[in-house]
């Protein structure tokens, strides 16, 4: 363990920064990945996921709980459809690769949310609203699963199949029962590819609910003051509701990856499988430019499965060449 990590995980551990330690955590399964030491990463990412942190509310389950160990969700009065989804915290994917300044914007959040009562003391609060924008596929979703995972909430995803109805009112009445639900236990809640809800209100002619359900969530990020945090997430900035940016505490815009993050992502995607020594790394990122997150971990995935399918013990270029021409496909 190199000398800086020794002093950072020492300056955690006495200023009892749980966000520290568990980046310190995810830093140490990361290098012995890349040392070779697959089975010593495998224990401890197991031990992470299956141990329960103990300054969240959701160590113990609440009366009146399900098998999630939240508290029952919230539903639709009309047929009782669950209006979110609960997200188990050993399904939440919470490795990144990102650059450094919006991996730094991510990390305020997660400080200044564990810190939320030193900040009190001085009137001062957390970022509990954020927007992220950006690409399909460039990792929005995946950055509200890490928030969650390091904060060690509960992440429920909203279900817009079930909360928006045809009923007069009835769409901006299933919203307010989801932030309602918010407002008793501390989950992040996800309203993932909220476009078709929250598109500017301008650009539409309609007189119907769309229009209703976006004042109302304007209303509700207004009042919002739950002990938790609620992310957006949309593809579509241009189209989105002048109004609706003003709501948020940090609006963050998620990057397409660059060079460097693809190098990154493609040896954590195949840091457990052996990889013939003739790879050049760099080269195979140059020629995913425009590649998102998502496209360039289905690849190296897709490189692996011919390689092991083919009776080989590492993946070599060949295999790769032949990922990447059925990548472009698509």
């Amino acid at each position: 363990m190199k000398a800086d990590l020794f002093k950072r995980l020492f300056k955690a551990i006495y200023s009892e920064d749980i966000v520290s330690l568990k980046k310190i955590a995810n830093t140490i399964i990361q290098d012995e990945r890349e040392l070779g030491h697959g089975k010593l990463a495998d224990s401890l990412e197991y031990i992470s996921a299956s141990e329960k942190p103990r300054f969240s509310s959701f160590t113990d389950k609440p009366q009146n709980s399900n098998s999630a160990g939240v508290s029952a969700l919230p539903t639709s009065k009309r047929d009782n459809s669950q209006l979110v989804s609960f997200v188990p915290r050993e399904l939440l994917k919470h490795h990144m690769v990102l650059p450094t300044n919006v991996e730094e914007r991510l990390e305020s959040i997660e400080r200044e949310y564990a810190a939320k009562e030193r900040l009190g003391k001085y009137n001062l609060y957390p970022k509990k609203k954020i927007l992220l924008h950006g690409s399909p596929g460039c990792g929005k979703t995946l950055s509200a699963e890490r928030i969650a995972w390091n904060l060690g909430l509960p992440l429920l995803k909203v279900r817009f199949d079930s909360l928006l109805s045809s009923y007069f009112g009835e769409s901006a009445s299933n919203l307010r029962a989801v932030f309602d639900y918010c407002k008793k236990e501390p989950v992040v809640l996800l309203l993932d590819e909220c476009d078709f809800i929250a598109k500017s209100r301008i650009a539409t002619q309609d007189v119907g609910e769309v229009p209703r359900i976006v004042n109302m969530l304007l209303t509700l990020l207004d009042e919002y003051n739950a002990p938790g945090l609620v992310i957006a997430t949309t593809n579509l900035k241009i189209q989105l509701d002048e109004a609706l940016f003003r709501r948020f505490d940090d609006v963050i815009e998620i990057p397409m990856p660059g060079i460097e993050e693809r190098k990154k992502l493609l040896k954590m995607t195949l840091s457990a499988i052996p990889v013939d020594a003739s790879i050049n790394f760099h080269i195979l990122a140059e020629k995913m430019e425009g590649y998102s997150y998502a496209n360039i971990v289905l690849t190296a995935q897709r490189a692996a499965k011919y390689s092991i399918l083919a009776g080989n013990k590492n993946v070599n270029n060949d295999y790769f060449e032949q990922a990447i021409a059925e990548g472009s496909k698509f």
